[in-house]
């Protein structure tokens, strides 16, 4: 039987490990810096929990993590009590965080020279995808790291892709949030001037989402919009943090990105008004009510 470990049990930590320990012939040993949130996984999953990153990974052929930001990353792989350094050599370790790129070159690096694999492997698509198996995982790192480890991520993904080095897919996944930032804005001002115009907006959008304006955000977030109800999904301060790693890459890599910055901005109103953990569709709550 495959061993493996995972950290952090967040909101998408959770039901990925559960696919992984139900769908695949994987034993699963967790960590979260909750204790009580791991107690509650193995409850509810077979496995067992640890209460360090180190002795949860120990006898692991493959290492999953999904936490919150570089820092955290880094505490749990390099830091006192942290993965690196109890990962036996040949094992892998599969990085599902929204991190930086640079964040994911600097531990791919660490990990070579420990004889440890590392896969940066961002995901898309929210808690919904997560808790449904269906995530989208962009991956950057080493052919043959990946193909070992993508049967295993198969578990909880409806796509896996290696989409280069490492560093890869932290850079598809800032791709994809600065696609789904101008989406959900122009979402936002179609229902906020169909509202205005006394158009009758669940049929509109009925009508316009089997036309070229369609898209997955308008099919799974035009109701939350048109009732003002926010608790569906990604929250608006993590889209934040992924904005300001976008924006910051750009300024590196010299590329672009006045939109971005745009919703960037009407976000931070959004937070001002109380909507940190609003869904992402919360945008149009800058507007004036239109009822």
């Amino acid at each position: 039987m495959t061993k493996t470990a995972w950290l952090g049990l967040g909101v998408m930590g959770f039901p990925m490990a559960g696919h992984l320990a139900a769908k695949s012939d994987a034993s699963v040993t967790v960590y979260n810096r909750t204790a009580a949130k791991s107690a509650d996984w193995v409850g509810k999953h077979k496995g067992a929990h640890k209460p360090t990153p180190a002795e949860a990974v120990k006898e692991a052929d493959f290492v999953f993590a999904c936490v919150g930001n570089d820092d955290d990353l880094r505490q749990i792989t390099i830091g006192a009590g942290g993965a690196f350094s109890a990962m036996k050599k040949g094992s892998i370790f599969v990085d599902h965080t929204t991190a930086s790129a640079d964040v994911a070159r600097e531990l791919h690096a660490n990990a070579k020279e420990k004889g440890i694999g590392f896969v940066d492997a961002p995901v898309s698509g929210g808690q919904a995808g997560a808790e449904n198996g269906v995530l989208t995982v962009m991956c950057g790192g080493d052919d043959a790291d990946y193909t070992k480890a993508e049967p295993l991520i198969m578990s909880y993904a409806r796509m896996c892709k290696l989409l280069g080095g490492p560093g890869a897919g932290q850079l598809a996944k800032m791709c994809n949030q600065i696609a789904i930032a101008g989406v959900v804005q122009g979402l936002a001002e179609c229902i906020q001037f169909g509202m205005k115009a006394g158009l009758d907006m669940e049929k509109v959008i009925e009508v316009i989402s089997k036309g070229a304006a369609g898209s997955w955000q308008m099919e799974n977030r035009h109701k939350t919009m048109i009732a003002g109800k926010f608790d569906f999904g990604f929250a608006v301060d993590w889209m934040r943090k992924d904005l300001g790693i976008c924006l910051a890459e750009a300024s590196r890599n010299k590329a672009h990105l006045p939109l971005t910055a745009l919703v960037d901005q009407f976000y931070s109103e959004v937070q001002a008004i109380g909507g940190n953990r609003w869904d992402t569709s919360s945008l149009i709550a800058r507007f004036p009510k239109t009822k």
